[in-house]
């Protein structure tokens, strides 16, 4: 039989004492305005789709919901804010795929950053969306097959993206690597400009996000090459993966998340998760994410957590074999 030692008990009752204190905290949570952070500029696919959350959860909390936006160092700003604000639910980081891999490939350029599997508590994973591999019409590129013969013959091809250390950065000299060829990086500052260059020719091919080129593939100034998902989006069915193009381990899909502290207590963690799916469940939020090329995702904190985590793991590892670093 156990002995019960006055040590014992004291800490039996002081671990009670906790789980009480927190599930009486998330009885009376959220107790003033929630602050949702957003790393990136006002206009941005994450900071509009912050704002339509925080126009939902505001009546399901109770309490107003904000957005600030705290842009700079590649997310990392906001990111690291949050991670310092007080762990009781009121502030939150709604942030996209790169904040697992942004201390990465700011870490090879030499600066130090938050760290996404222990300074945050996962809440819930809102949606995924694809990166798309797009060619001007005047190329000649219709499929990757082409881009990958026309580089193996010595044509210089250039490719555009939203910056260095981007996803769409990463997948490009990841192909590189599977492909054996030799596209030259042309970093832009956001997918907006990348996007403007290549429907003007001036680059041949860019890796960007679908919402932004939809008008442009329908009107045929952009034709799709291939999208960097494991399989091949709702959006865009008849576009090939690059992975059944030929390079199965090219693979990478982006999301978008809701972070908390890393000490948030569990039962306000769950009832963000419980009232974010809801929102995420609403029929015109569904049409607003579709509208962006944004598919609803969902899930536990857990989940969320299994995903940065592999992220952080896999990605840095590709990140270091690649020598990827923002600039």
């Amino acid at each position: 039989m156990l002995k019960i030692t006055r040590r014992r008990l004291g800490a039996a009752l002081a671990a009670a004492g906790v789980v009480w204190s927190a599930a009486g905290y998330a009885q009376r949570y959220p107790e003033k305005p929630i602050t949702i952070v957003v790393a990136y500029p006002p206009g941005s696919d994450t900071d509009v789709m912050a704002r339509l959350y925080a126009e939902k959860l505001a009546p399901r909390a109770g309490q107003p919901v904000l957005v600030v936006n705290r842009a700079g160092a590649s997310g990392m700003l906001g990111s690291s804010h949050v991670a310092h604000a007080a762990p009781d639910g009121h502030t939150l980081l709604f942030a996209p795929s790169t904040f697992a891999t942004a201390p990465l490939v700011l870490r090879q350029a030499g600066a130090a950053g938050y760290d996404p599997v222990t300074d945050f508590k996962p809440v819930i994973q809102m949606t995924t969306s694809s990166l798309l591999l797009v060619a001007h019409p005047g190329s000649g590129f219709r499929t990757l097959g082409d881009i990958v013969e026309a580089s193996r013959r010595g044509q210089r091809i250039s490719y555009g993206t939203s910056g260095s250390g981007s996803p769409m950065h990463i997948v490009g000299e990841w192909l590189n690597r599977s492909a054996g060829t030799g596209l030259q990086h042309i970093p832009y500052k956001g997918v907006a400009p990348s996007v403007t260059d290549v429907v003007a020719g001036h680059i041949p091919v860019a890796l960007v996000t679908i919402g932004p080129v939809r008008q442009y593939l329908k009107a045929g100034k952009l034709t799709a090459i291939a999208v960097a998902d494991p399989d091949r989006t709702p959006f865009l069915p008849d576009v090939p993966s690059i992975a059944e193009s030929g390079y199965p381990e090219v693979r990478l899909r982006a999301w978008n998340a809701f972070f908390a502290p890393a000490g948030t207590p569990a039962p306000v963690v769950a009832w963000l998760n419980d009232k974010l799916g809801q929102v995420l469940a609403l029929p015109d939020v569904v049409e607003a994410l579709a509208a962006m090329s944004a598919v609803p995702a969902g899930g536990s904190p857990g989940r969320l957590g299994a995903q940065v985590a592999a992220d952080y793991r896999q990605l840095g590892r590709l990140i270091d074999e690649l020598k990827i670093q923002a600039d």
